[in-house]
């Protein structure tokens, strides 16, 4: 299958965002920090004391996900404040749970039958 060259062009940075966006969220303490947020903004020592992390670690997974613009931060006197940038992504965060359930379900009945 063949298509236009700015089409497959388009394509490509689509699948390559797409890539780069996992890679983001491939960890699970990123994934613990956008959980976080979802409510609420925070430092990035109210994010260390509720996840009971090391403040560097912390510090280095929010770093990615700024750099990814999964998270921006706001500066108020000596902090920064910690937000997502865009909630969507608590959609995708809520399939993949759905996904989740949907396995142990698929695997609670594969036992019964056993």
């Amino acid at each position: 299958m063949f298509c236009e060259p700015r089409t497959c062009h388009m394509s490509e940075k689509l699948v390559n965002f797409k890539a780069e966006f996992f890679k983001a969220l491939a960890n699970p303490l990123r994934i613990r920090i956008l959980d976080e947020l979802r409510t609420e903004e925070l430092t990035v020592s109210e994010i260390r004391e509720r996840l009971d992390v090391e403040l560097p670690n912390a510090s280095q997974q929010l770093s990615v996900l700024r750099s990814k613009n999964l998270v921006v931060g706001r500066k108020q006197g000596n902090n920064i404040y910690y937000s997502c940038s865009d909630p969507t992504v608590f959609r995708l965060l809520d399939v993949a749970k759905e996904i989740f359930n949907n396995h142990l379900v698929d695997l609670q009945k594969t036992l019964k039958e056993l």
